[in-house]
Formats: C-alpha cells, sequence, structure tokens
C-alpha cells in the first residue's frame, strides 16, 4: 500500500524524461486462465495470473503484447495495488466455455492492514463457485473489491473485461488503471501517448488501443521505473520508444467496461477498441459463450467424473491453436521464471512455440475426444510447414514454421509417422513427400539422438528409441500400402535390430540402485555398464549414468514395444518410485529424472539456468496412469487422473510442474511457476479419460504391438 495524489502533478514536460526505462520482465508463467474466441477473426488470446490480466497475443500465438493491466484503488489515506496488496480469487462462470472471473478484495485499514477474521482467500471450490450469492460483498465497513470478467470479441482482435467496484465508507476514493504494453514480444521500442481518452501505443506494425465506457479523467505516460510509483507520477503526453507505461486516472462508477484491442496501426486499433465496445460486453460474451458452447457440443461423449476438467482441457487445446497458421498449436501461452535475463528484445524464450513432440500428443488427444479436424491440420503443419527436405524436424518453430532451437531431436521425427499411421493418412503423396524421407532418416541418424525428448543430453535413450521403432514399423506399413516392399523391409530390419539391442544399450546390471537390471534414463556411448560421468544441465551436477534413472522406458509399453508387465520394466517402476515419486495431497507425482535442476530454487524463487531443483512433472502422473490401465488395473489408472485433477489450479489449468514439498513460497502438489497450461499436461489428461472409459490405450499403435506380441500372441497376426 501506497500513498498516492489525489491528481497528477502539473505542469510538466509533454514527454516523459528518463527513458528507455528498466528492463522489461514477462509475468508468472501460472495462469489461472486462457481465452480466445474460437473464431478466426479475433486473432486475439488473453491470459489471467495474480489477480490481474498479463500477456495478450496478438496478431499470432507466438507474439505476446502486454505485461499487465491491473487497477490501483486509492483514497486519502492510502492506495491498494490489486496484483500485490489483494487476496486473490478465480472462477470458471461457465464450465463449456473459455469464460474467467477474478476477484480481489482487500480492508483498507491502513498500511497495516489484515484481512478481517470472516474473510477466507479459498472460498472457491473445485466448481468454481464462490461462498455465497456475491463473493464481493464487503465484510468489513472498509473494504474494496473488484471483480473482473473476460471475454474477446469474435469479429474483432479485442478484451473486454467487465469491472465492478465495491467498496463502503471510502471517501474521496479514486480508481487508477495501469497498463505495461509490451508490444511486438519485447518491452522496449514501444511509444505510448493518449489521444480523446484513450490510451495508445505502438511498435512497428504492432498497436494497442485502452479504452473505457465511463471514460477517463486524467492521462499519463512514462517509462517503467521512472516516475511510476505512486506518490511520484507526474503528467507527461508523450512516451517515446522504451518500456513504457500509462496510467488513467478512471470517473467514478461502480461499474463499467474496458476495452483493449489491437491493430496494424494505432488509428485500427482504436477503431476495433470502439467497434467492440460500442457493441457492448454482453452481446460479445453470448457469442463467444455460443461459439464455445457449439464446440463442446461437438466432442465425444466420456463418462467421467471429471467432465468439467475434461471441457476445459479440450477447450484449452483448441484454444492454442493460431488462426493464422492452422495446425500450429503452442506448448503453452507462457513464459517461465520471467524469460530470463529480460524481455527487452523479440525472443521466444518462453513456450509460445510449436514443438513436434507436444505436436503429436495435442493431436492423439484432439483425436481421441472427437475432433479429427483438428488432428489433421496438426498433422498437415507438421508434413507441410515443419518438416525439412532432408525428412527431419526443427526443435521447435515460430507459428509460420521458423525453426527456433537447434538441436535434433529424433522421437519428433518418429512420432509424426505414428500419427500419420493412427489418422489413416497412408496415400502415395504423404508416402512419398513425407513418411519416406522421414524413416530414411531416422534409419540413417538413428538410433543415437541429439537431444532426449527432454531436450538436454545425447545418446541411446530408452523413450527416444521407443519413438524411433514405433516410427519405423509404423513406416513399413506405411510403405507396403504403397506397393514400396524393399523400404518396408529396410524399415522393419532396423527396428528388429534395435528392438533386440534395447538392453544392450539402456539397461544396467551393475548399477548402484539394488542387485536387478533396470533402464536408465540414457546412456551416451551405449553402454550401460561403463560408470560414465553424466553432466546434468543447468548446473545439476555431475553423476554415474548408471544411478540416473527417469519413467522414459514406459513410452515402450505405450507404444506396443514391452509387455506392461515386462521383468525389467518391473524392475526399473521399483528404482523410480523409491528415487523419483513424491505423494501429494492430490495423489503421486514423479520427477523427470534424479537430480534434476529444471524448476524453481530451494525455496521457490525463480529458475535462473543455474541453482535451479527439478519439481514433480503432472504428465508423467498420466503416463504411469496409462501404464496401469495397460496392466489392466483401471481403478489405479483413475487414482492417476484424480491426481492430475488435483494438480490444476482455481481455472482448471493443469501446470507443467507442480510442488514437492512441504514449506517454501508453494503448498505441495500446487502449481510452480512452470508453463501453466501446458499443452503436453492438458493432452495428456483428455487421453487417459478416453482410455479409461475404453478400457486400454487407444494410442498404442496395433501394427507395433502385434509384431512385438504385446497384444497377441502370434508376432505375425
Amino acid at each position: 500500500m501506497h500513498a498516492f495524489p489525489s491528481a497528477f502533478a502539473q505542469p510538466t514536460p509533454q514527454r516523459a524524461p528518463g527513458g528507455p526505462g528498466i528492463d522489461a520482465h514477462w509475468p508468472s508463467a501460472a495462469k489461472d486462465g486462457f481465452g480466445t474466441a474460437t473464431s478466426l477473426r479475433s486473432k486475439i488470446w488473453f491470459t489471467l495470473t495474480n489477480g490481474v490480466m498479463s500477456e495478450v497475443y496478438y496478431p499470432t500465438l507466438d507474439t505476446p503484447n502486454t505485461q499487465s493491466l491491473r487497477f490501483i484503488f486509492c483514497t486519502d489515506q492510502t492506495c491498494i495495488d490489486e496484483a500485490n496488496d489483494m487476496k486473490h480469487a478465480s472462477r470458471v462462470l461457465d464450465s463449456r466455455s473459455l469464460t474467467f472471473q477474478q476477484i480481489n478484495r482487500m480492508p483498507m485499514l491502513g498500511a497495516q492492514a489484515s484481512p478481517p477474521a470472516n474473510y477466507d482467500s479459498q472460498t472457491q471450490d473445485r466448481g468454481g463457485q464462490l461462498a455465497g450469492e456475491d463473493a464481493c460483498v464487503p465484510s468489513t465497513k472498509h473494504q474494496v473489491c473488484i471483480t473482473k470478467t473476460y471475454t474477446t470479441d469474435i469479429e474483432r482482435p479485442t478484451v473486454l473485461i467487465d469491472v465492478r467496484i465495491q467498496s463502503s465508507n471510502a471517501p474521496n476514493s479514486a480508481l487508477y488503471l495501469y497498463y505495461d504494453p509490451s508490444l511486438s514480444n519485447s518491452g522496449m521500442h514501444d511509444t505510448a501517448w493518449g489521444s480523446n481518452g484513450s490510451l495508445l501505443s505502438s511498435d512497428g506494425n504492432v498497436s494497442s488501443a485502452l479504452i473505457s465506457s465511463t471514460g477517463f479523467e486524467e492521462i499519463t505516460n512514462t517509462f517503467a521505473g521512472v516516475d511510476d510509483k505512486p506518490g511520484e507520477l507526474r503528467h507527461y503526453d508523450r512516451a517515446e520508444n522504451g518500456n513504457v507505461l500509462q496510467v488513467a486516472k478512471l470517473r467514478r462508477a461502480t461499474r463499467f467496461t474496458i476495452a483493449l484491442a489491437f491493430g496494424s496501426s494505432p488509428a485500427r486499433a482504436l477503431d476495433n477498441a470502439r467497434q467492440s465496445l460500442k457493441k457492448g460486453f454482453e452481446l460479445c460474451r453470448s457469442q463467444y459463450d455460443s461459439g464455445w458452447h457449439a464446440y463442446v457440443s461437438s466432442l465425444r461423449q466420456v463418462r467421467s467424473n471429471h467432465t468439467a476438467q475434461l471441457n476445459m482441457a479440450a477447450m484449452v487445446l483448441k484454444a492454442l491453436e493460431d488462426k493464422t497458421y492452422r495446425g500450429a498449436f503452442i506448448a503453452s501461452p507462457s513464459i517461465p521464471w520471467d524469460g530470463g535475463p529480460n524481455a527487452n528484445e523479440p525472443t521466444v524464450s518462453g513456450y509460445h512455440a510449436v514443438w513436434a513432440r507436444d505436436l503429436y500428443h495435442i493431436a492423439i488427444a484432439l483425436a481421441a475426444i472427437g475432433d479429427q479436424a483438428a488432428a489433421n491440420r496438426a498433422l498437415d503443419y507438421l508434413f507441410k510447414v515443419q518438416q525439412r527436405p532432408d525428412g527431419s524436424f526443427p526443435q521447435n518453430s515460430r507459428v509460420d514454421g521458423k525453426p527456433i532451437g537447434g538441436g535434433l531431436q529424433l522421437d519428433q521425427v518418429a512420432l509424426p509417422i505414428v500419427l500419420a499411421l493412427q489418422l489413416r493418412r497412408t496415400d502415395a503423396q504423404i508416402w512419398l513427400k513425407h513418411i519416406k524421407p522421414a524413416a530414411d532418416f531416422i534409419v540413417t541418424h538413428g538410433p543415437v539422438t541429439n537431444q532426449d525428448r527432454w531436450e538436454e543430453k545425447p545418446g541411446y535413450s530408452p523413450a527416444t528409441i521407443a519413438a524411433e521403432i514405433a516410427g519405423l514399423v509404423c513406416a513399413a506399413e506405411i510403405a507396403r500400402r504403397n506397393w514400396d516392399n524393399a523400404s518396408a523391409v529396410r524399415y522393419l530390419k532396423t527396428a528388429d535390430g534395435w528392438e533386440k539391442a534395447l538392453t544392450k544399450w539402456t539397461v544396467t546390471s551393475n548399477g548402484p540402485h539394488g542387485d536387478r537390471k533396470y533402464f536408465l534414463r540414457l546412456t551416451e556411448k551405449g553402454n550401460p555398464n561403463d560408470g560414465d560421468v553424466m553432466d546434468i544441465n543447468s548446473g545439476g551436477g555431475k553423476f554415474d549414468q548408471r544411478s540416473i534413472v527417469d519413467a522414459g522406458f514406459l513410452e515402450l509399453v505405450r507404444l506396443g514395444i514391452k509387455p506392461a508387465n515386462d521383468p525389467v520394466i518391473v524392475n526399473s517402476l521399483e528404482v523410480i518410485d523409491s528415487l523419483i515419486k513424491r505423494d501429494t495431497p492430490s495423489g503421486p507425482g514423479w520427477y523427470r529424472y534424479n537430480h534434476d535442476a529444471y524448476g524453481e530454487r530451494a525455496e521457490g524463487e525463480s529458475y535462473d539456468g543455474k541453482s535451479g531443483i527439478g519439481r514433480l512433472w503432472t504428465l508423467l502422473t498420466g503416463e504411469r496412469g496409462e501404464y496401469e490401465l495397460a496392466l489392466g488395473r483401471k481403478d489405479k489408472a483413475q487414482q492417476m487422473l484424480d491426481a492430475m485433477v488435483g494438480f490444476a489450479n482455481d481455472g482448471r489449468m493443469i501446470p507443467e510442474q507442480v510442488w514437492d514439498r512441504s514449506g517454501g513460497r508453494f503448498s505441495i502438489g500446487s502449481g510452480t511457476g512452470s508453463a501453466t497450461p501446458l499443452a503436453w499436461s492438458m493432452a495428456q489428461f483428455i487421453r487417459l479419460s478416453v482410455n479409461i472409459q475404453s478400457g486400454r490405450n487407444l494410442e498404442t499403435p496395433q501394427i507395433v504391438a502385434a509384431r512385438y506380441g504385446r497384444t497377441f500372441n502370434s508376432r505375425n497376426h
């Protein structure tokens, strides 16, 4: 809480001094809400965290344009910043729409005030309902409460916020709007100014316009870190070429609408904002909800006690598809751990990019839930946009297909082949232009991968080899259907050879975890008994490779290469459960591998790339559920599904990682500052839900399982 003047001090120069301002940083990746219209005309996506709106993406899903939009409520004595000083709650207003509401409240009793005794910050249940008919009824005579409901205009790139302000006995109060644009995926280079009661900003061919249904009394434009603190603001008409900040005093009202719109020019952005505001929040929301209702109604009906979570997972996956480059589903609308040292320049330091591996998981989930069209768009994107002439795929790419990372991950070359067969895309053109080049690349470059599925280490990885074997067997079937028997024989011979050599390359018989054979995370030279030292990425330390384990070997079961009761699989499960499993109030979770360093520091401080500690990955609980289902233990699989629901936050967003211990910044089993929602996690939840209803893992390629005798008695069935 801070002192704050009732009006901006005058006079001052028109242009703000002190540019370009302090370094920019992206907000928390832990999103409580994520939304967009189903309409392709509305190329805008919003994210919510910490009680406020955070990144807004426009015109594509790899281009964030804001850091935050928030309110500050002031009286003569004090000011309350809703992001930092208030208690936050959020809820999903419609279980069949990406419609979210944030409720922020705080008693205004001075700088040392504490919440009233009857205020419960955990008033929200899993169904999204808050205690009482109105979550914002002041419970003390000095309380302020801000309720915000979000939607987008299906016809324009506009986010609309329905705002309700409730306070008691707060004379001479004022409400200020803080808007921190970061246009074109960078915090610098923005220029901000006010015009006719609107806040405008621009950077190149991206501009924003912010207006209110009640108008603004005063507007100032400044630089972050320079005269931007309550009590220090001065009136400036314009801030040029820097990390700008815009502040406006709103006219007194208890309810109003804010419209934030974007365009290729300031005039177009302002026109979009005005048209959406004229249309009105209620009509915009009605059209927005109708689009989502129609989509959910088109999906496969799954008998589940987690229908709301299943709907949310499906809607989030659909929302993660770019509206210009169709089939380009990003991994997450977030930048974990503030995006590194700063967000000054345009980069894709976060997860708003496309990975072939994640896209495979997304497509399989969408196909399972009944959205075959989206699954096929994903495959088209993989083959027609991402795939290189030599058959390989980039580590990841922007939504237009431009490569980002330089790593080569052979599971990302193999899994699109598996997807093609699953979607019955086996015609001659697909075969010659896409399947054959990818399969030939695997034969030539495998089984060793330059990076494993965690994008860190080269070597012989059980998870990667599983994908390679499955990809080659599927490629052989597609070759056979296209009368290329020579290629089919070559692929099967390679796959069979790698399947026979798998134990030699990846299973240790003299490791430190008991007198038993078990799978290693990977071996860099293909000798699992030689005790080579493995350097864990990001400062995790150096260890004997025989001591490092993960659950990647479960891909051998999921893809039909090994039976669930294989003795080495069973031994390996005992090892990982003793080393990298942790129980939480929601259920069990697993680390990626022991000594992982990719996660927050000890007390929950943001990961800095040097001293992190890997936390529990929610998708690994789902993978374990699929393994239990492969064993025929449906009840155990259901327990894993229940745990994943427990890992979701109030907005039903399933995170990448959850906290693994008592104490620190987070509560055990709750999401961390990792990517939230993570598409892979949401896809895993969908897949496990559908598989449980079906009684088997539907994505297991039957042609692979049949060849290695994992489903049928005969290898030649």
